[in-house]
């Protein structure tokens, strides 16, 4: 079964080389119960690792079943420990937020899920006679009883050889004696057992006593009678098994993410502090995004009420001398452009407009507002349907109709609290009939927009302001991407009917509201991006936290690291277990921080009164971001524990 030619095993501490073997040369049959028996620093410890594949010699050769064990990969060493050799240490190495039956489960992480595996466990914990423990933790076991645990968890997935490290040191005589009466019904059962000892007493017990001294072996006993094992299934199960692959399996990830949030949840403080970076970064980014796609929703409802696809016509000024007279001194526009206008392709609605002062009077009280003078496509243009009453319609437009629809503010400075609908106002001593109140608008720049009466542009020009010409054209295109070519038609059809040359550029304007809009849109965007930027860096910091502490829980947990490796874990299966455990850490402060940025954009809005609009979009790009800072800034935690020798880690105080 095991075969070791002229092994040597040199350890360099410091500038001194020492040798804890020299050539030692030795075989164990299948079925054989061996002590190794010497004093400290005799070898017997370091030649035990080297039998269970722990550790590789630096010279010689270890045949198991007849291959060469030098030869093999980290990987395959790894799965070796897993299937074929079970550790029972001196220090028990049981992990103590871990039950005793949870404790045995460990090596089974690293295994491919049986539907017997399932029942392992305890069956394990029955043959050692702690099956009334099993739910137990470390601390609530005497050390007895931990030592058993740990000869079940060797145990759990049948391997060919097991080895023990001392296992009565640190126990009474009575537990002493139990252990190696369980050691020794397993041996009766055909089980290879390899005990490191420096007791005479425990050596006598097994059936084969090798003693050893400043590293070579002095003698080889064998008392006792060995039992042969099955050498030829032995050797089948090697050569077939070592062949399989080492990839993760669902257990492993699973497992791993239930371990991780144990030790998130065992030290909750200082995971809390942890997170607290992440947490503020996610929901500093879900509220920064929040209030920008607040502020754009509300200047796009703005935008709408100024009208959407808008091209505003309107008439130049003449410069002479320096001097720029007012507008439409050299073009103005009249009724029969907006209508010549109206037929142009692409465009949807055109509405000439007036402007003027006037003073509205109804009863005893008066306003002085702003007089406008539209078409009766004003209202869908501009979204500005009446919230009480109606419209005018064309053929009121075109008869000149003494109708009035009143803003929010001169129907409140007019009427108060009563309805206006169906009264006579007069508008610089004009008799109007209120037929409607406008929507609110807000401020804006040049003021109060609720501050204006509308009337017919006829009436306006000709009953009302005495205008013979329009002060601009609003024409809407049916369609974002018709607005250049739609330009273009007005520009040529003005020039044709006003007779314009070429040179006249001053002669009228054309402005394109959707360029102030994208402008608008654009800065807002800038702005957005540049607070994400601002709260990311919270998550960059919050990074840094999570890095610092796994760091120090893989300082903390080197000794577990030791015997994860021991039972069979590769470096793979290390660095995915802590990148898990810092993924976790990450994703529950990003779950956090969701919470408190949609809490956040909900009482700005309530109490601040701004608009914000938390979109899906922030929610996927601050997971997102949670998960690849846990991935980042966990990767080099996990792959400094994935790194550690596992014998070093195992003697890790």
């Amino acid at each position: 079964m095991i075969e070791l030619v002229n092994v040597t095993k040199i350890y360099r501490m410091g500038k001194v080389d020492v040798v804890a073997l020299r050539g030692v040369s030795l075989k164990i049959e299948p079925g054989e119960f061996v002590a190794i028996l010497g004093p400290s620093g005799s070898g017997k410890s370091t030649l035990l690792h080297i039998l269970g594949f722990l550790d590789k010699p630096d010279s010689g050769e270890y045949l198991f079943f007849g291959r060469d064990v030098t030869k093999l990969s980290d990987d395959e060493l790894a799965y070796l420990r897993n299937r074929v050799a079970g550790f029972v240490f001196q220090q028990f190495h049981l992990l103590n937020r871990m039950s005793a039956l949870e404790n045995v489960e460990l090596p089974l992480i690293y295994t491919k899920h049986t539907k017997k595996e399932k029942t392992l466990p305890f069956e394990k914990l029955k043959v050692v006679g702690l099956e009334d423990r099993a739910h137990h933790r470390p601390n609530e076991l005497s050390g007895g009883q931990q030592q058993r645990v740990a000869i079940a968890r060797a145990l759990v997935n049948e391997p060919l050889l097991l080895l023990a490290d001392e296992p009565t040191g640190n126990l009474d005589t009575r537990s002493g004696e139990e252990i190696i009466k369980i050691l020794k019904n397993l041996n009766a059962q055909g089980k290879t057992i390899v005990v490191v000892t420096h007791d005479e007493n425990i050596a006598h017990q097994a059936q084969r006593v090798i003693r050893m001294q400043d590293g070579k072996i002095i003698s080889d006993e064998s008392p006792g009678r060995i039992f042969k094992g099955q050498t030829i299934e032995g050797q089948s199960f090697f050569l077939k098994e070592r062949k399989k692959s080492y990839g993760f399996n669902s257990r492993e990830i699973i497992e791993n993410l239930r371990q991780g949030l144990q030790s998130i949840f065992s030290n909750r403080m200082r995971s809390f502090l942890s997170m607290l970076g992440i947490l503020i970064g996610i929901a500093s980014v879900i509220t920064m995004i929040a209030l920008g796609e607040g502020a754009k929703q509300a200047l796009s409802e703005k935008f709408a009420s100024l009208g959407t696809n808008l091209l505003i016509v309107r008439p130049g000024s003449w410069r002479t001398r320096g001097v720029a007279l007012e507008a439409g001194a050299v073009t103005r526009f009249t009724l029969s452009d907006a209508e010549a206008i109206a037929k142009l392709k692409y465009v949807k609605r055109v509405s000439p407009s007036v402007r003027g002062r006037g003073q509205v009077v109804y009863g005893n009280k008066n306003w002085n507002t702003l007089v406008q003078g539209v078409g009766k496509d004003y209202a869908e243009m501009k979204s500005s349907q009446p919230v009480v009453g109606r419209f005018f319609t064309k053929e009121e437009e075109k008869t000149r109709k003494k109708l009035a629809l009143l803003g929010i503010t001169v129907a409140r400075e007019l009427f108060g609290d009563k309805n206006p609908i169906g009264k006579t106002i007069k508008i610089n001593r004009i008799n109007f009939r209120v037929i409607g109140v406008l929507p609110e608008k807000g401020q804006s720049p040049r003021g109060d927009r609720d501050d204006v009466v509308v009337v017919p542009v006829t009436t306006a020009m000709y009953r009302l302001l005495g205008k013979k010409y329009v002060d601009y054209i609003e024409a809407e295109v049916d369609g974002q991407k018709f607005i250049d070519e739609v330009k273009k038609d007005i520009e040529n059809l003005i020039r044709k009917r006003h007779r314009l040359k070429a040179d006249d550029k001053d002669s009228f304007s054309i402005r394109d509201m959707t360029e102030i809009r994208e402008t608008f849109m654009n800065m807002i965007k800038t702005m957005t991006t540049l607070l994400g930027c601002i709260a990311a860096i919270s998550l960059i910091v919050g990074g840094v936290g999570i890095m610092n502490i796994m760091l120090v829980s893989v300082a903390e947990r080197t000794r577990e690291i030791g015997l994860r490796k021991a039972i069979g874990a590769s470096s793979k299966d290390i660095m995915l277990q802590f990148l898990i455990e810092a993924m976790a850490l990450t994703c529950l402060g990003g779950v956090v921080g969701i919470i408190v940025g949609i809490g956040a954009s909900f009482l700005l809005s309530l109490f601040a009164g701004w608009t914000t609009k938390v979109s899906l979009f922030s929610i996927i790009l601050a997971t997102v971001f949670s998960v690849g800072v846990g991935v980042c800034f966990g990767l080099w935690p996990a792959r400094k524990a994935s790194r550690l020798d596992p014998i070093e880690a195992l003697r890790y105080e």
